[in-house]
This record gives structure tokens, sequence and C-alpha cells, in this order.
């Protein structure tokens, strides 16, 4: 039965955990009042709740699987709630579920996630920091709090979903188990969304992390805070994503992970002073509840309008929200698919430590609200829940024509759900398993002998596949044309396969960001970032397989002109550098 996995569990769980907007329950503050946390502020959130006002969680459901700290002869303690009394939480209406002994106890690391999510405190302040209002990223959902042994027994092993909407666990292991099965079991059979962190990188020895490894679950790695010795600079300003704080892909069977990257260092209810608020650090424990925050977020305004219900089924919806949050991601300085070298950039979908970049509130809400669009001709941006049958389509074919093409980008991203089995332990089943494959075709309507394939992403084992390409100058009418890569191998299709699909069209990158170059984040290029330059060139020569920043060109290779261009920019200063 369980008892052997409960141990494992015991010896092998390395949780993602620290060292350690709008109209909610107050009034509307004035155009110069200070929000925290500014990593909310840094994805759009708060932007978002300016654009719509009513965004705030009302009517939406989390389940926060937190873990106990403390274990007694391999039993969990029940020490996993948050500090309730704390100030941010006044008014929130709490639901626990946990064995029924030991007596319920406070944990400081879910106080912290659900302070991110749920927090609300208009009259906050810190030493340090000043007065500010604290607004979480759903400060009026509903919040339910799971102890993690608990939810796996009661949860999992009945392949029985919470009652939740969105499902936020900032915990893990390095290894795949009955229960992370068990997770991605429920993601396809029941239609859940679960969010997960990645794990905290190098320096806390931390491998990729199931379940935010697992094919199904949304992924979440952390983005550095910049490195100053001013706090209130340190809160408000993020960098990149690094090996050395966020766990990066492959995972073992050479899948793409994380699939997003979010800031992660927020001020956060302090578990010992109910008025008090501290800095979390780098960690991929608090980036999760970002990602799963505007998720939320995304579902309320997907309840409010009809049009958008495809985006809720049970069937699908979270296919559409998954590619919905990844295609309007942000590519921070360096994105590029897989490692440093070019050659498996169509096989390999996403960049092994961004993902497909960073959080994106705003856009990931203009996808939404772009509403669905069937096969056939297609707005700029748009998405789809739809399926290819090997009875009837094979094919589906999106039309965009553009009334410009300078300097423009093209965006796709196609998501599906691998198949498990619903009973314990839950195991792949890859027979049912479909390979997509995804292409972006430059057409001349006057002359199909011009059109050409500008881009594809065909991997043979992620159940992801991504695009992101700029468009060509002669051309205005494009295709993005999604089908089995398997089609002429035997047996090797499934019935159907049903997909959420999301693309836009926007506009070139800007090239002057100076995490290019600041690649110690203190915002002045100096030596010390050259002496991080020549030891990633080092590096590369000695490992060419690790994950390094340094092709500022981006040409597939580190070499001399990389170094060139960096020396160009020495002494540049960012607008926030405080020395």
């Amino acid at each position: 039965m369980v008892q052997s996995p409960k141990i494992l569990f015991v010896l092998c769980l390395m949780t993602s955990v620290a060292s350690m907007t709008a109209p909610v329950r107050a009034a509307v503050a004035d155009g110069e009042t200070t929000f925290q946390p500014k990593a909310l502020n840094r994805t759009g959130i708060y932007t978002l709740r300016d654009i719509d006002p009513n965004l705030t969680g009302t009517g939406i459901q989390f389940a926060v699987i937190s873990r106990s700290i403390t274990y007694i002869d391999d039993e969990p303690q029940n020490d996993y709630r948050p500090s309730i009394g704390h100030n941010c939480f006044k008014g929130m209406d709490f639901s626990f579920h946990n064995q029924d002994k030991p007596q319920p106890a406070i944990s400081p690391h879910s106080t912290a996630i659900c302070s991110i999510l749920f927090g609300d405190d208009p009259y906050a302040s810190n030493p340090e920091l000043g007065k500010f209002y604290y607004q979480g990223a759903t400060p009026q959902a509903q919040a339910n709090i799971y102890e993690f042994w608990h939810f796996l027994i009661n949860n999992v092993f009945h392949h029985l979903p919470p009652d939740a909407d969105i499902v936020s666990a900032s915990i893990g292991s390095p290894f795949e188990y009955w229960w992370t099965r068990g997770i991605e079991s429920l993601v396809e059979h029941h239609g859940l969304i679960v969010v997960a962190g990645i794990g905290n990188g190098l320096n806390a020895n931390d491998p990729l992390l199931y379940p935010a490894a697992g094919a199904n679950v949304i992924g979440v790695g952390v983005i550095d805070s910049v490195n100053t010795e001013d706090l209130a600079t340190n809160l408000a300003h993020f960098s990149l994503a690094y090996p050395d704080h966020s766990s990066l892909g492959p995972t073992i069977d050479r899948r793409c992970k994380p699939d997003i990257v979010a800031p992660g260092n927020c001020l956060a209810a302090n578990v010992n002073e109910p008025n008090g608020y501290e800095p979390t650090g780098d960690w991929s424990s608090f980036s999760t509840p970002i990602v799963a925050g505007t998720i939320g977020l995304l579902v309320q305004k997907a309840r409010q309008d009809p049009a958008l219900s495809a985006a809720l089924s049970p069937e699908g919806g979270n296919c559409v929200m998954k590619a919905i949050l990844m295609n309007s991601a942000t590519k921070l300085p360096y994105w590029h698919k897989g490692r440093l070298e070019k050659d498996d950039d169509h096989q390999v979908p996403l960049d092994y430590i961004q993902g497909a970049g960073m959080l994106n509130a705003v856009g990931a809400y203009k996808h939404l609200v772009a509403r669905q669009n069937k096969p056939g001709d297609v707005s700029r941006t748009g998405w789809d829940l739809n399926q290819l049958d090997e009875n009837s389509s094979l094919q589906n074919i999106y039309r965009i024509t553009l009334t410009d093409s300078r300097e423009q980008f093209i965006n796709i991203t196609v998501t599906w759900n691998k198949h498990y089995n619903s009973v314990y332990p839950f195991d792949p089943v890859p027979a049912k398993d479909s390979n997509l494959r995804l292409e972006l075709w430059a057409v001349d309507p006057e002359d199909s002998i011009n059109d050409y394939l500008l881009d594809y992403s065909d991997s043979e084992i992620d159940n992801v596949e991504h695009i992101y390409c700029r468009v060509d100058a002669n051309y205005t009418n494009y295709e993005i044309v999604l089908s089995y890569s398997n089609v002429d191998t035997e047996n090797q299709i499934a019935r159907t396969q049903r997909y959420g699909l999301a693309w836009n069209v926007g506009d070139a990158p800007k090239s002057n960001n100076i995490f290019w170059y600041d690649l110690n984040t203190d915002g002045i290029v100096d030596e010390s970032d050259f002496t991080v330059v020549l030891n990633n060139l080092v590096n590369s020569i000695k490992s060419p397989e690790s994950y390094l920043y340094g092709d500022i060109d981006s040409n597939g290779v580190f070499d001399a002109n990389d170094v060139q261009i960096f020396l160009n920019n020495t002494n540049r200063k960012a607008t926030w550098y405080t020395k």
C-alpha cells in the first residue's frame, strides 16, 4: 500500500523553501500610494488591476499545498498553517485541511506564500521602507490550505481533486513518485490547474523538483532581484533567472523545464510580528504564488465573459491557460532555446532556465480577452481550444494577415496533457500520448510557389511546442499549421488529441536591457562584470553542456565578439544605480 512511498517521501522530499492594487477590502488608494510586493508590479499584476479594477480574485478558490515543518517518526506535525492573526489577513476566511492530531501550528513558509497570494493591508509599514499598501495577487479569493501529506493521502491517492480552481504548491521532490504522477493524472482527468516551484538551483543543491518538473504541471522558476545595498531598490528591480538560484532543465527524460519564470524576492508577512513584513529572498517558493495568482485573475475574467468560457473547460481548458501564460511571457536577455548552441532549436521548444520567459500578467490578459479563434482567418492575438483527430482532421491551420510586417515577431505556443492511469500508482500511458508539430509558414496569396516554412517546433518528447520568430518583411500573410508530427508512423497517433493554442504578433524586443552586460546585477557595468564574462568564456570551453550567459550577439556561440560588445558598454549605469 502507501507506507513505502510515505517513507520515501520523508527521506527524499526537498522543499523549495526560503531560509528562513485596486478595490479590495479597503478603499482604493490614490496614485501616490506605494504598493508592495513590488514583484507583483514587475509582472504587471497591479497594472492589470488598473485596467480591470474588479480583478481581485473574487469567487476564485485556491488550494495552497503547504508542508509541515516538523516530522516525528515520519509523521507530519501539522505545523503548516499561515499566521492568520497577521494584519494582512484581517477579514480573510481560511479553510484548513489536515489530520486531527497533533494540534495545528504556524509555518513561516506558508505565511509568506499566503501573504503574496491573499494579503491586504492598506496601512502596512517597514522600518527601512516606510509606509505602503500591501496587496497580494488575489486578495479576495478563497484560501483553502492543505497539509501536504494529508493532501496526498486524501486527494491524490484517491484521485479526488480538491474543491479549487488552482492548486499552488511551493514544495517538491527531486524524484518522480506515485504522488507526482497522481497530480499529473488529476491535471489530465479533471482539468485541474496546478502551479509548482521548480527548485532553488545549484546553491541549494536543488535539481528540478517534481511535481513542477512533470509534463502537465506549470513549473515556475525564479528571477533574482538586483544586488545593491538598498532594500527598496532590491525589492523593486529584478534581473534574470540564474542557475545558482533557479533549477534548470532539461529533465532526466530531456524535456524542457521550467515553463515560466517570475520574481521571487517579495516583501511578505513576518510570522513573528502581526504588523511586520520582511523580504523573502530569491526562492521559487515565492515566485510560484505570483504565477498562480495571475492565473486566478484570468479565471475570474473568463467567468465574467461567456465568450471566454472555453478557457475554463474541464476538457482542456487548463491547456489553454498554460498556453496563454507561456505565449505572453516576456523574453529576457539571453533567452534562447535549449542551451547555448542553436543546433537543437527546432527540437527543444523552450529555454532551459527561462522557459518561455518572464510572467507578463497584462500580456496574458490581452491574450485571453482576444477570445477564441477557430481554424481559418484569425486575429493578430488569440487562442483556441481544439483537437486533432485521425479520422477527420490531421492538421489545423490558422491564417494571420498583417498590415505592417516590419520589425514584428510572431509568438506561438501549443500545449497538451500527457496521459496517466487514474488509480494508484498512476503509471504513465505513453500509448495514448501524441506528438504534435507546430509550423509557421510565410504565404504568398498570389503564387503558392513562393510559400516557405519560416520556422517550426517539433520536440519528440515535450508536450509543448513554441515558436518565437521574426516575420519576413516581404510577407504579410502567415499560416500557423498544427499537425501530428508522426502522421506517417504506424500506430503512433492517438485517436484524438485535445490542445490549447495561443499566438500573438508583437513588436521586436528591446535590445538595450542592461542585464545583457550587468551580470552581477549591481547596476553598473564594470570590471566585476567583466570577470564574470571571462569566467563564463572559460566555462563554455571546459563545459559545453553548461548553461551560460554571454552570447550577447545571439549567434549561438560565446566568442571574442561578445566580449567586445561587453567592453563597449563598460561604465553603463542602470537608472536605479544607488552609488
